[in-house]
């Protein structure tokens, strides 16, 4: 058996359905094991870029590593950013790369980078393969250790000698369950003390409480001691948003008005929370007192530094701090109600607005109305990824998909196709900027070739709204960040794909609804009109008057 047919047999032995790339000459063994025995599904895309912000949106929405494949050299270097994307924002990922022959090659070293020390800093676990039998014991440590808490990417690099050469040792290491350590009696006691003693407690969901087991028992939680609760924007949905305790999405750092109630909250409870996030809110010495359960030990940071820590699994965790209450606990929650109000007022736009091009408040709301309680947006990074986490309620994880983390451009149609080609059944748009589009436009051609159900929102201001919007409050002069698009309508067509241009305010509900009743790729080119934007994210959020 030759090293490459292993490892390919390797990767069944995960569970591995897709591999998403561009092979190259040094993975053609590789390439060939794929083919002639294999179920694996090659998803050839356009990029390796696109190939990687795919398969770390497969671990996203699965919680099994997604699998990407690149050649050496550029190829490999591509998957740099995906990559960060993943570690940070904490997705399984395994990438696969090639390498010229590391025993014997007459190509001195063209083409060859150290792929392993590069991607050492951003991934979990980064190594070459140097001999074929240790395949099976180095595959199943890549698919361990990228997919327990905190997920993250491995980078694995087989050389293309290594590919071609006989193996002896055949045999699979079959995965097992992951149990993580529970916390112990004497900090969940002390850790429900602490909470009956507050009278203004709050809740606070990051993204490591956007897990399945987790949701279940923090939902249970809240419903039992009926403690208010917010979350970070990748932490939305963790825990359904239509809930009345549900207080807001901490989608700027401070002077939001959901920052009216955290301000007073005497004791945070982080779940989930890692200080990768923009800081949903600035701890301060003589503060609050906050409370930290997570998978891991916090991370010290200046603005997160938390008194009391609950270290183990967040399901089990919050399972037996839940049989520390009785079903009688109560809180001070009038000044709660009265915050949630107003963020609920202020962040609930009209849809009889017919300013055109439309602000995003209005934008946001009117794509609520037409995604259903399971269906999937997913961002690209832009100043509308703030508007999005703020106004747009989640009743469902991972049901609208953003990057808080790196906040890279580029991820939003990519992991709008894996949603896509998991969930055929689902409602899924991809919200661009024109900006972050035109990074992985070319990704089109692949949505195409993979006959998925997709809508493409381009929201077009011809420039890259966000850094103006940081521009325009720093009180720098407009300069230097617009840019002319392509006719969208027509690029789109040049790839198989239904265009659409909205030209008036209560069209784009409709031009939605008829796309995703056709089915197949649909592009709809949108003007957006950010000029409120200092005025609104800035201005009227700083000066508003506090209601408690």
């Amino acid at each position: 058996m030759k090293a490459s047919d292993l490892f390919v047999k390797a990767l069944e032995n995960e569970g591995v359905e897709y591999i998403f790339g561009i092979p190259g000459e040094e993975n053609l063994d590789l390439l060939e094991s794929l083919r002639s025995s294999s179920k694996i599904k090659l998803i050839l895309t356009r990029h390796e870029q696109g190939a990687a912000f795919m398969a770390a949106t497969y671990g996203r929405l699965t919680g099994k590593a997604g699998v990407c494949m690149a050649t050496l050299g550029p190829g490999a270097t591509n998957f740099t950013t995906p990559a960060a994307y993943s570690f940070l924002g904490g997705f399984p990922l395994v990438m696969i790369t090639g390498q010229k022959p590391i025993k014997k090659s007459k190509q001195g070293q063209f083409q060859i980078v150290d792929v392993v020390q590069l991607f050492d800093p951003i991934c979990k676990m980064a190594k070459q393969i140097v001999n074929g039998n240790t395949i099976p014991s180095i595959v199943r440590e890549a698919f361990r250790v990228s997919e327990e808490e905190k997920p993250g990417p491995v980078l694995l690099e087989l050389p293309e000698d290594i590919a071609a050469e006989k193996v002896e040792l055949t045999d699979l290491i079959p995965p097992h369950e992951r149990f993580y350590a529970v916390a112990g009696e004497q900090i969940i006691f002390k850790t429900a003390d602490l909470i009956k003693s507050s009278k203004k407690p709050l809740i606070l969901l990051g993204a490591g409480a956007n897990r399945k087991e987790a949701r279940r028992a923090i939902s249970n939680f809240i419903n039992k001691t009926k403690i208010p609760f917010c979350n970070t924007q990748m932490g939305k949905g963790s825990v359904d948003e239509s809930s009345d305790y549900f207080l807001g999405t901490a989608a700027l750092s401070d002077k939001d008005y959901l920052h009216d109630y955290i301000r007073v909250a005497d004791l945070i409870i982080n779940i989930g929370h890692d200080v990768v996030e923009k800081p949903p809110f600035f701890m301060e010495h003589g503060g609050a007192s906050v409370i930290h359960i997570n998978y891991k030990s916090a991370q010290v940071d200046q603005v997160y530094f938390p008194q009391v820590e609950v270290i183990g699994d967040i399901a089990l965790s919050m399972d037996a701090l839940a049989d520390c209450f009785a079903l009688d606990t109560s809180f001070a929650l009038e000044e709660f109600s009265q915050v949630r109000d107003l963020v609920r007022n202020m962040t609930t736009a009209s849809l009889e607005d017919t300013l055109f091009p439309p602000k995003p408040q209005h934008l946001v709301a009117q794509i609520r109305q037409s995604m259903g309680y399971h269906d999937i947006i997913t961002l690209d990074n832009g100043v509308y990824k703030i508007w999005f986490a703020r106004n747009y309620p989640a009743f469902q994880p991972n049901t609208i998909l953003l990057d808080n983390a790196l906040a890279t451009m580029g991820a939003g149609l990519p992991s709008a196709m894996t949603a896509a080609m998991l969930y055929p059944n689902r409602k899924v748009m991809a919200i661009c900027g024109d900006g972050g589009f035109m990074m992985n436009s070319q990704e089109l051609e692949t949505a195409v070739r993979l006959k998925l159900n997709l809508i493409v929102l381009i929201l077009n201001d011809s420039s890259y709204g966000m850094i103006r919007w940081k521009q325009a409050g720093m009180g720098f002069k407009d300069w230097g960040l617009e840019y002319d698009n392509p006719d969208f309508s027509m690029y789109a067509k040049s790839y198989g794909v239904t265009p659409h241009k909205i030209y008036e305010n209560d069209s784009l509900p409709l031009v939605i609804d008829e796309a995703f009743n056709a089915g197949g790729v649909h592009l709809i080119d949108l003007p957006v009109d950010y000029t409120d934007n200092v005025k609104d994210l800035i201005s009227d959020l700083a000066e508003h008057e506090p209601v408690i």
